[in-house]
């Protein structure tokens, strides 16, 4: 089954989160004892957007483990 969000390990403690169409919207991040969602956007000239992007509305959402299925249910809701 494909997952409408996936994710990409960078190191054990934070993932990439890519949407659909294969673009960077956010890293998972452990703090702590939980994970966080923590959205990122992307200017025209392509600089970096901390707490940007589509799912700014879902900066900081907390999360127990990373699980593109969990993420994807929770993070694409309007």
């Amino acid at each position: 089954m494909t997952h409408a969000l996936s994710l990409r390990a960078l190191n054990e403690a934070v993932y990439a989160v890519f949407d659909a169409q294969n673009s960077h919207v956010g890293h998972l991040k452990r703090i702590g004892a939980v994970w966080k969602f923590k959205a990122v956007g992307y200017t025209a000239q392509g600089a970096l957007v901390p707490g940007g992007g589509p799912l700014t509305h879902r900066h900081n959402a907390v999360f127990e483990h990373p699980d593109a299925a969990d993420l994807a249910a929770r993070l694409l809701v309007d």
